[in-house]
């Protein structure tokens, strides 16, 4: 995971407070509600020049911080 992700993360998790956010971290359980996730995928989408795909929005690529990681990093891929 990039070393920013986790801070690029935290203003979407309401209840993130000072616990570091690692790969395996649940998003939801973090406080990361629909609103949330809409607002935190154009923050990544600007911030990491990707346009993420109706069918990449799931429950399973917003589950924890991993797995969120992934799929930016699958998009950076192919827009090489």
């Amino acid at each position: 995971m990039d070393a920013a992700f986790p801070d690029l993360l935290k203003p979407f998790l309401k209840y993130a407070g000072t616990q570091p956010i690692t790969a395996e971290a649940s998003l939801n359980e973090l406080g990361l509600d629909s609103m949330r996730a809409i607002e935190l995928l154009f923050t990544i989408e600007d911030t990491y020049g990707v346009s993420m795909p109706d069918e990449l929005l799931t429950d399973s690529t917003f589950a924890t911080a991993g797995s969120l990681w992934s799929t930016i990093e699958s998009l950076r891929g192919r827009a090489a």
